[in-house]
């Protein structure tokens, strides 16, 4: 198509070749190199010069030879980009387990637009990688199993991770605050039992506290593992009295 620089000479058109354009249906592609430092990736070269980088999936079905369209190559740099911003996502979830809004906060950091990152945690949640009903189930287990605490604080820690009240509320799900204040108590109580009572008691009571239970719930349950820690005591000093007794 020619789109100006004409020019008129005697009987006809003068062309000048500095003033003509042609407009290519599209730019073929040379070669498609695998890229050193990255073998999930290859550079694609078009008309004998390097253009851009893609994903090996998203170049799949590209071949030496062919021509591609402005529209396309605008196409496969934005697959490209969608491609990138996922794989970054499961970078991440093989460190650990996250939520969709550890996830989402993570790659907007990385200047990735917010259209492309809902449809990265779209993707991953139909994948089954995401899920926050189960990371809150997990994250509520695993406190209670290392480093018990109440509900509330539970609560709290899932709200920071960005997990709904719904899901905090089916993971907490018929947790009893006496049993969570127990075992937290108990795993406390091997650091304290050296202690006199009246130091035990206030450490216990600070360290229940710091776990985010009141103190209608930790000062039962203080004497009650303080009691069990001193059985043996009390039955040493039944002995003794016994003995003398006699």
């Amino acid at each position: 198509m020619y789109s100006r620089g004409l020019r008129w000479q005697g009987h006809g058109f003068l062309f000048s070749s500095l003033a003509i354009r042609i407009d290519r249906m599209g730019r073929k592609i040379t070669a498609i190199e695998t890229q050193k430092r990255n073998k999930d990736r290859v550079s694609i070269y078009l008309d004998g010069e390097y253009s851009f980088g893609l994903a090996r999936i998203v170049a799949a079905w590209l071949q030496v030879g062919q021509e591609l369209s402005e529209e396309k190559i605008a196409e496969l740099t934005t697959a490209d980009g969608h491609e990138l911003a996922y794989t970054r996502a499961l970078r991440l979830l093989n460190q650990q387990d996250r939520s969709e809004s550890q996830i989402r906060l993570h790659l907007q950091r990385q200047g990735i637009a917010d259209e492309i990152v809902n449809e990265v945690i779209e993707r991953l949640v139909r994948a089954g990688l995401v899920n926050d009903e189960r990371y809150a189930q997990n994250w509520v287990d695993n406190r209670n199993e290392f480093r018990p605490r109440s509900r509330r604080a539970l609560a709290y820690e899932l709200k920071l991770k960005g997990i709904s009240r719904e899901a905090a509320e089916q993971a907490l799900g018929q947790l009893d605050e006496d049993q969570l204040a127990y075992q937290a108590a108990r795993k406390q109580a091997r650091k304290l039992n050296r202690l006199p009572q009246p130091e035990f008691r206030q450490k216990m009571l600070s360290f229940l506290a710091r776990r985010g239970f009141s103190y209608e719930t930790s000062a039962p349950i203080t004497d009650q593992v303080w009691a069990e820690e001193h059985v043996d005591d009390e039955f040493k000093d039944f002995e003794t009295t016994d003995e003398v007794n006699r």
